[in-house]
């Protein structure tokens, strides 16, 4: 029986970089996990002691990316486009979700994975924290919600 999970073939964390629709290739130093939970549904037929278990509805989580500050303004104007729309009197155009790829590289730069994640949208935007007083670079972050994603297959 082979083993799975050889620790040499782990995929390191270390670099990744985001391709987002209309927005073009953004990097950053930090994402949250990609995550999916299916809820579980149980139910007892006749005088059944034993329940049957059926997936139910999907919860995927939301993704956080964290990057140094820079002057590209692209992440913060679709925030400001989404916030344009909800103050209206309703959203009815969708064109602020967009369809991005997670993409994982290894240390030569090549794909080893590549994450598509579909009708995104940030729900939250953070300039960053100002201090005077530190020398650290300043780090802006996104939380982005979206539908659903799925690993895509590569192509070779």
């Amino acid at each position: 029986m082979p083993i799975f999970g050889n620790p040499r073939s782990f995929f390191r964390k270390h670099s990744f970089i985001l391709e987002v629709e209309h927005l073009g290739r953004v990097g950053f130093a930090k994402a949250s996990e990609l995550s999916v939970e299916a809820a579980k549904i149980e139910h007892w037929e006749g005088g059944s002691v034993i329940p049957t278990k059926v997936p139910g509805r999907l919860t995927f989580s939301d993704l956080t990316l964290e990057r140094g500050a820079t002057t590209d303004r692209a992440l913060y104007d679709w925030f400001a486009e989404v916030v344009q729309l909800a103050s209206g009197l309703g959203i009815t155009d969708h064109a602020y979700k967009r369809s991005l790829d997670l993409v994982q590289l290894d240390r030569d730069g090549l794909t080893i994975r590549r994450w598509s994640i579909y009708n995104a949208w940030p729900t939250k935007f953070v300039a960053g924290d100002w201090d005077n007083a530190a020398d650290e670079v300043l780090i802006e972050s996104v939380t982005l919600t979206y539908d659903y994603f799925e690993l895509s297959p590569l192509a070779g």
